[in-house]
């Protein structure tokens, strides 16, 4: 596969910033892939990265756990920069692990829960889909009749899903599991001391719909306006019209429990390593190959405490909603504090992607 023209080669000093960047956790999170691959390896995404290329980087991060992070970027990658496509620049957003107090059982406080897989919930793709099934679902129901579509948000927070032991974890407030939902992932701070995690398993499948874009169309708030928190503050004003907002999200996510190992590190998300607050980025998987170096020049985000935010970024999940070859999603980290940094994350940026040495040939120039 070659190389897209999607990427301009461009060199080390044409990155404003990089070298006042320290890459030294960026570098340990892109080791963290290369330990992972010995098991299982990436996919290459349709832009050609090949995941073949990065044999030689992932040899080298395996063999020294204490190297010149720049040093070793520089030896093994020339970056690129990547054309936004449809967009004038290319755009990011922020995400993070909320932490919540959770109870493992149902009380007068805790009634809303968060659901394991169920049983009946298959994957399905082109070779068993039913004719006339939405060819955008990639999950459905198995039914005494064949495959159909699962049911959506309304019908499990109405029940369909009752009596089946699904719950893992019962929280206080809807607002705050939909958050949960839209993070794919939680720590959970358990009533009895203990801390826990759930990150996704699987979901609903049908598209999701924010709640600031609906918010937006009814009128609510301006949509240059809408974050994290101003969604939050409308529904504390409006707690009677809760429901009536997160329903028209019809996508419902299902979770499955992980272990908090290093506290200071994320869940493990879709490249199976955990995340790096700072350093991890969710993109398109399906037009990038997880593991590849990205680094951000967003001037005008300051979110993260600095003066524009000029970082070096490591491919490590991907999300829905993060479609495009310059489209990415920054975590930011766990808990409140995060959260309060990726709630306001909006902002164009130019991506440069660092491509193994032995694919420039294949690059536009």
């Amino acid at each position: 596969m070659a190389l897209s023209p999607v990427f301009r080669i461009v060199s080390f000093g044409d990155l404003p910033g990089w070298r006042q960047d320290d890459q030294t956790d960026a570098y340990a999170a892109f080791r963290r892939c290369a330990f992972h691959v010995l098991t299982k390896p990436y996919r290459t995404g349709a832009l050609g990265v090949a995941f073949s290329a990065f044999a030689d980087a992932y040899a080298d991060a395996r063999a020294s756990g204490r190297q010149d992070a720049r040093a070793f970027f520089e030896r093994h990658f020339v970056p690129a920069r990547v054309a936004p496509g449809d967009r004038p620049s290319g755009f990011v957003t922020g995400f993070y692990e909320p932490e919540v107090v959770a109870s493992l059982v149902r009380t007068d406080r805790f009634t809303v829960p968060l659901l394991a897989r169920p049983d009946d919930l298959l994957e399905v793709d082109d070779g068993n889909r039913p004719d006339g099934m939405d060819p955008y679902l990639a999950f459905a129901r198995q039914t005494p009749e064949g495959l159909a579509e699962y049911f959506d948000r309304q019908a499990i927070e109405r029940g369909a899903l009752e009596g089946q032991g699904l719950e893992i974890a019962w929280l206080a407030d809807p607002v705050d599991a939909f958050f949960v939902h839209v993070q794919g992932a939680a720590r959970l701070k358990m009533t009895d001391g203990s801390l826990r995690r759930v990150t996704y398993a699987a979901k609903s499948g049908q598209r999701f719909t924010g709640p600031g874009g609906v918010l937006a169309e009814l009128g609510e708030m301006p949509l240059e306006e809408i974050t994290m928190q101003s969604i939050r503050a409308w529904f504390k004003a409006n707690p009677g019209r809760v429901n009536e907002i997160l329903w028209r999200n019809r996508s419902y996510i299902f979770f499955r429990e992980a272990a908090v190992d290093r506290a200071e590190l994320g869940p493990i998300a879709a490249a199976k390593v955990p995340l790096t607050p700072g350093r991890s980025m969710a993109v398109d998987r399906l037009l990038h190959t997880f593991g590849t170096p990205f680094f951000i020049d967003a001037p005008k985000l300051t979110a993260f405490g600095s003066a524009g935010f000029r970082r070096l970024m490591i491919a490590q999940d991907t999300g829905s909603a993060i479609t495009g070859p310059a489209r990415g999603d920054l975590f930011a980290g766990s808990g409140d504090a995060a959260g309060e940094i990726a709630g306001v994350v909006r902002a164009d940026a130019d991506f440069f992607a660092l491509i193994p040495h032995g694919l420039i040939g294949g690059a536009a120039s």
